[in-house]
């Protein structure tokens, strides 16, 4: 058994039971994000965290334990996505990244915005037009240290 194979478990249930992630959030008392994250093999639960889930999805104990175990973080499959969704967040990234970059530091001076100290929310956005998607997020500044 392993993490991966845990993984794939929950989606199946998820799609077998026809569950939101929301939904499973609200049980486990994170948000969405957090939560669709952790399922999704990136992040580390608690016992507690991957018991309310071991309900959820019908996983045994051990499988529950692999939910508790710091899993290898980044899930892409290849340097260069090929789902076309997660492909826009590399071109968001290859034709925004500077400007990310130039504008952060200037406001907060040289250092990253740190994705293990973050939150993120997404949201629909109602309009005429067509619906929007709004993703906010924020990440703790931190300096690079002088020595």
């Amino acid at each position: 058994m392993s993490r991966l194979e845990v993984t794939e478990k929950i989606i199946a249930t998820k799609v077998a039971q026809g569950l939101k992630w929301s939904d499973v959030a609200a049980k486990v008392g994170l948000s969405k994000e957090w939560t669709t994250a952790a399922c999704l093999g990136q992040m580390t639960l608690t016992p507690q965290q991957a018991g309310v889930l071991g309900e959820i999805f019908g996983l045994s104990d051990a499988e529950q334990k692999w939910l508790c175990v710091v899993p290898y973080k980044g899930s892409l499959p290849t340097s260069l996505p090929t789902d076309p969704l997660i492909y826009r967040f590399y071109e968001l990234v290859s034709v925004y990244g500077t400007t990310f970059k130039e504008l952060i530091h200037e406001e907060f001076g040289d250092g990253i915005m740190s994705a293990i100290d973050f939150k993120m929310d997404l949201q629909r956005e109602p309009n005429p037009a067509g619906d929007r998607v709004s993703i906010v997020m924020s990440g703790k500044f931190l300096p690079y240290k002088m020595y």
